[in-house]
């Protein structure tokens, strides 16, 4: 009778620590600040795939990478290399998987299925810092990034050369049109910008080997003139300066998030957090 006893107890015992254990979280956790999960690099696995229909994703807009020079104009366009490190981090942290902007056109289109946080880095115009700071930073979390490339920059003082682009197409990146030399377009007459939107689009393919299938604005500035010149040279879509979340519905006039130099990481995930509450 002892015997038997002493088993039932023993058993209580197991069933009990099984309960007790059973989301092996220590006793003296605290369940209310969770240690975030690893990420997807820390792991080795590859981001999870979501079968629900992303119809608005965020992109984000940069400049310059690095920090301004005395009397440098628009200093709120230089985003510090330390930042943009600790805004990359974040990302990963939030559970965020970096795309390009083609990788959701395909999406949109039923092709293709989406990370379940997908978010577009795109940087403007092509100065130096986007392939000295900002890709090996991108690489070391396994992400493409998106350059709007000002074929004006390529041979400019801040810019970099056809051998860096080359080598972020050879590594995953998107090679988009941001015109042959930044103007306003709403400015120009029809024969300029024919040349300055269709004729970089056949640049690029050129001499980079690629076909360019989005657009950017230059400074943000197109009206139905401007939007049409860009569906005549075959463009997908097109990013502007408008402030929120790209919208499946309106691809020549897709918003991007402007990433600021006084934003920092706090003023960074506010941003997003925002905008895509979780």
């Amino acid at each position: 009778m002892l015997g038997t006893v002493r088993s039932i107890l023993y058993l209580a015992c197991l069933a009990a620590l099984a309960v007790g254990c059973s989301d092996n979280t220590p006793p003296t956790a605290d369940r209310t600040t969770p240690t975030p999960p690893p990420t997807a690099r820390e792991t080795g696995t590859a981001p999870p795939k979501t079968a629900r229909r992303h119809s608005r994703v965020p992109l984000l807009m940069y400049h310059v990478i690095g920090d301004p020079r005395a009397g440098a104009p628009y200093p709120e366009l230089y985003v510090s290399w330390s930042d943009f490190a600790g805004q990359m981090r974040w990302l990963e942290r939030a559970g965020y998987s970096v795309v390009t902007l083609g990788a959701v056109w395909e999406h949109w289109h039923g092709r293709s299925d989406l990370p379940a946080h997908p978010i577009v880095i795109t940087f403007d115009d092509g100065y130096r810092g986007t392939a000295t700071r900002a890709a090996p930073t991108l690489a070391a979390h396994g992400w493409p990034g998106v350059l709007n490339l000002d074929l004006s920059n390529v041979k400019a003082s801040e810019g970099f050369g056809e051998n860096r682009i080359r080598r972020l197409v050879a590594a995953g990146w998107e090679l988009d049109s941001h015109t042959l030399t930044h103007p306003d377009l709403t400015t120009v007459d029809s024969g300029r910008l024919r040349r300055e939107v269709a004729g970089s689009r056949m640049a690029i393919r050129k001499r980079f080997g690629v076909q360019a299938a989005f657009f950017c604005y230059p400074s943000g500035r197109f009206d139905e003139r401007v939007v049409n010149a860009v569906k005549a040279a075959g463009y997908l879509g097109a990013t502007t300066t408008i402030y929120g979340l790209a919208d499946r519905h309106d691809p020549y006039r897709l918003a991007r998030v402007r990433i600021n130099r006084s934003d920092g990481v706090g003023g960074f995930a506010s941003k997003l957090t925002t905008l895509e509450p979780r």
